[in-house]
Order: structure tokens, then C-alpha cells, then sequence
């Protein structure tokens, strides 16, 4: 340990001196967690009564009627899977763009994002072809 000037904290140093840091800020961190915990039980008003139905399913005063089984289409999974593909695809065609002008970018650049596009063209054509753009 070595003394600050005007000998009020001391500084650690050395190895261990970075994991008595480290330790301090944990045990903080407990300490204030449990203080905090134990003042809100102490703290906290008693149970209060609560109403009739209060846990049921539904508190808006209907009954639930039928089962709790409810059929979701696939085809809006599919729809949220193809604007999440395209849309990140999509993002790629913009640092292309900007970097396509720059000196040393030159057909190699411009063959591999024909690729590109071409992957992307055949996933569109994909879902057309299987009449998943439908919405009908």
C-alpha cells in the first residue's frame, strides 16, 4: 500500500491491487442489494385483501369460454422471416454503394455484387414461385 499525499486514503498497487478493487466494488454492490431488499420488507405496507377473481384469467368481467388452444398462421412467421432477410440483405447494398466509387474498386466489385443481387433476386423469385407474396 502506499500512501496518498496528505495521508487520508490509501492507494493499492501491485498485483492484487486491481482485484481488492474489484472485490470492494462487489461487496458494495451485496451490500447495498441486501440493504435495499431489506428496507423495502420492512418498509412495505401489509398484504392487502384482494378481490374476488382477482387472479382469474381474464379481468375484464368475461368468462373465458373455449380451450386455451389457439392455431397461429405460418404463413405471418413467413412474411416476418422474408422482410427480416431482405431487409438485412438490403443493408448490405449500402456500404457497396458508397465505397463503389472509390479508386481500386473496379469489376471484381462490381461481379460480386452481381452475385449478390442474384442470390437475393432468387430468393424473391423463390417465394413468388410458391406464392408466399400473396395476401390472400
Amino acid at each position: 500500500m502506499v500512501n496518498r499525499p496528505g495521508g487520508r486514503l490509501p492507494i493499492v498497487d501491485g498485483y492484487l491491487g486491481s482485484y481488492a478493487t474489484l472485490g470492494l466494488l462487489l461487496l458494495v454492490s451485496v451490500l447495498f442489494f441486501v440493504v435495499a431488499f431489506t428496507a423495502n420488507r420492512v418498509l412495505r405496507p401489509g398484504r392487502p385483501a384482494e378481490p374476488p377473481g382477482k387472479r382469474a384469467s381474464y379481468e375484464c368481467g368475461l368468462d373465458p369460454v373455449g380451450g386455451d388452444w389457439a392455431q397461429m398462421q405460418i404463413r405471418y412467421y413467413v412474411y416476418a422471416y422474408l422482410y427480416v432477410l431482405f431487409a438485412v440483405e438490403a443493408v448490405f447494398l449500402f456500404p457497396w454503394a458508397v465505397v463503389f466509387d472509390r479508386p481500386g474498386f473496379g469489376l471484381v466489385t462490381v461481379v460480386e455484387m452481381a452475385i449478390f443481387v442474384a442470390v437475393l433476386a432468387l430468393g424473391i423469385l423463390y417465394a413468388w414461385r410458391r406464392n408466399i407474396l400473396r395476401w390472400t
